[in-house]
């Protein structure tokens, strides 16, 4: 999976999820091939659409800003 094909199901994901999702829902709601995220591209998440990660708990819930 390239970067902008993740970046794109995150931002769609994440808007149909306004209340946030961790990466586990993330990754099985849609079926992303990475067992965990690659932190650069966390990085640029944020950057680019306004990706936030807070702790709840154990698990880091992803939303946008």
């Amino acid at each position: 999976m390239r970067y902008e094909e993740f970046r794109d199901s995150i931002r769609n994901g994440l808007r149909a999820h306004p209340q946030g999702l961790t990466w586990r829902e993330l990754k099985d709601q849609l079926e992303l091939p990475q067992k965990t995220p690659c932190y650069s591209w966390i990085a640029r998440l944020e950057t680019e659409i306004g990706l936030e990660r807070s702790r709840a708990g154990r698990s880091m819930v992803w939303r946008l800003a």
